[in-house]
């Protein structure tokens, strides 16, 4: 069985970026006859809010986007994660780091736009500091992750080089997102992961993950991202690309109307279900340029 999933995390209204992605993953895997499974991403507690997940959870109600099987929560899975945890640590895998950088956003996923800094092993080699607070790190290797994206073809990308040492656990004891996205998709069974190409260099942080903990990895296929007049990758502070704002000027089928011709899935746009355009989808249809709504 086929198996996609979206995972957002519930930290404002979805836009219109969010719903491009939740469609071409719904579609990606429900032409194959699978199923598509929803994951609230919550690991954040000082940003993450139950509002917000409900929210998200009736845009994807009212967009025909029905997920399989029950939502699941990232915030009730902490001692699922201590248990993979404990053992990268046991394979001595991991360390205390005590920087400050980069530490709260540990818990995101890690938008290539946002700016990336390759962590230098700072604390690699220091002694333990018994009760100083400290994130911890995976070590990683110098060499090379290969795999074939579903949508950008090969990529080859230099652990040590690209990515560094990378946090697995926040100083405050949050779960970091590249330890809890491994986890949580091995073991609901994903298949194939659809999302923005900004988070195209997480796929070999999590090949890294998965492969330390026995797991298989997921087919990962990358989308190009919409961006707005000024070039950016649409975010939550595009209030007028949000969900409260689009229901008010379109119904379902004009909004997946919009985003199936920005798609490529058809050549205007024109009202449709997702439904009828899972029919004939097809990821070569899909452009691979960033699309932009000037």
């Amino acid at each position: 069985m086929e198996r996609g999933r979206f995972a957002p995390s519930p930290t404002g209204r979805m836009h219109l970026g969010n719903v491009f992605s939740a469609l071409l993953s719904w579609l990606s895997v429900k032409a194959k006859g699978g199923e598509w499974l929803l994951r609230i991403e919550d690991i954040d507690p000082q940003r993450s809010r139950q509002a917000y997940a409900d929210l998200l959870m009736e845009d994807l109600q009212w967009l025909g986007l029905a997920w399989d099987g029950e939502p699941v929560y990232q915030s009730q899975r902490s001692d699922i994660y201590q248990h993979y945890f404990d053992i990268l640590r046991q394979q001595g895998m991991t360390y205390p780091c005590y920087c400050t950088r980069a530490d709260l956003l540990a818990t995101q996923a890690p938008h290539e736009s946002d700016g990336r800094v390759v962590y230098a092993g700072t604390c690699r080699h220091l002694p333990p500091q018994p009760g100083r607070p400290a994130a911890t790190r995976l070590i990683v290797p110098d060499s090379d992750i290969t795999f074939c994206d579903g949508h950008y073809g090969q990529q080859t990308v230099n652990l040590a080089s690209h990515v560094g040492d990378f946090i697995i656990r926040r100083k405050d004891g949050a779960w970091a997102y590249q330890l809890a996205v491994v986890v949580d998709d091995a073991l609901m069974g994903i298949t194939e992961v659809v999302r923005g190409r900004d988070l195209l260099l997480s796929s070999p942080q999590q090949i890294y993950v998965a492969r330390l903990l026995g797991f298989p990895s997921p087919r990962f296929i990358h989308l190009p991202l919409l961006c707005n007049a000024a070039g950016q990758r649409l975010s939550k502070r595009d209030q007028s690309l949000d969900m409260e704002s689009l229901r008010q000027r379109y119904t379902p089928q004009q909004l997946i109307g919009l985003l199936a011709c920005l798609a490529g899935l058809q050549s205007d746009e024109s009202p449709v279900s997702a439904q009828a355009l899972a029919a004939d989808f097809s990821w070569d249809r899909v452009p691979r340029a960033d699309i932009s709504l000037v």
